[in-house]
């Protein structure tokens, strides 16, 4: 739980580096709060919607945000993208790289990045997020 909050308590800190932990359990909290958010507007009737659907042999739902919903999703944007840009940084890439999430198909370069290993031992945007430890663990 203390990865999954550490871009909340580094809010706006788009220097240094941030571990693939970090990174990923901030996107699951943030689609877990995302549902949970939708269905509470949608409940409450503050502009959401939450519909489900049978045809045939498949089933779905369709869910849309409100005011809560987008409430929540402007908090988070700040920090989202910090985390993005740390993430970026610890494998070596500078920030910038996060405006490839615009570009069609190439975007897909992007989550490639963020799902690999950082780099081992201090880079040009900080020490190691890992620490000297888990080099010692691994070596």
């Amino acid at each position: 739980m203390e990865y999954m909050f550490a871009p909340l308590k580094r809010y706006a800190e788009f220097s240094g580096r941030s571990r693939r932990k970090e990174y990923w359990l901030w996107v699951l909290f943030v689609l877990v709060a995302y549902f949970v958010l939708m269905y509470v507007d949608a409940a409450l009737g503050l502009g959401g919607t939450a519909d489900s659907y049978a045809e045939g042999g498949s089933a779905g739902f369709n869910m849309s945000g409100g005011w809560l919903t987008m409430i929540f999703a402007l908090a988070v944007f700040i920090p989202g993208l910090a985390v993005s840009i740390r993430r970026l940084h610890d494998i070596g890439k500078s920030g910038w790289f996060v405006l490839l999430a615009f570009v069609p198909l190439v975007n897909l370069y992007l989550l490639y990045l963020y799902v690999q290993p950082g780099t081992q031992g201090p880079n040009e945007y900080g020490p190691d997020p890992k620490g000297e430890d888990a080099q010692k663990v691994f070596a």
